[in-house]
C-alpha cells in the first residue's frame, strides 16, 4: 500500500509540472504576439528590438524545458 500512495504522487507531481510546459507555451506565445503588436505599430523600431525578443523567448522557452526536467526526474529517478 505504501509504495503505491508514493507512485500516486510522484505521478501527480510529474503532471503538475507538466503545466509549466503550457505556460511557457502561453508565455512564448506573449512575448511573440506583443513584439509584432509594437512593430506593427512603429516599423522602424521593430529592428532594434529583435535582439529583446529572441532573449525573452529564450527565458520564456528555458522555464518550459526546466518544467519538462523536473516533470522527467519525478516520474524516472524519484
Amino acid at each position: 500500500m505504501e509504495g503505491s500512495i508514493a507512485e500516486m504522487g510522484k505521478f501527480i507531481g510529474a503532471g503538475l509540472s507538466a503545466f509549466g510546459m503550457g505556460l511557457a507555451a502561453i508565455g512564448v506565445g506573449n512575448v511573440a504576439g506583443n513584439f509584432l503588436a509594437g512593430a506593427l505599430r512603429n516599423p522602424s523600431a521593430a529592428g532594434g528590438q529583435t535582439a529583446t525578443l529572441f532573449i525573452g523567448i529564450a527565458f520564456a522557452e528555458a522555464l518550459g524545458i526546466f518544467s519538462f526536467l523536473v516533470a522527467l526526474l519525478l516520474m524516472f529517478a524519484v
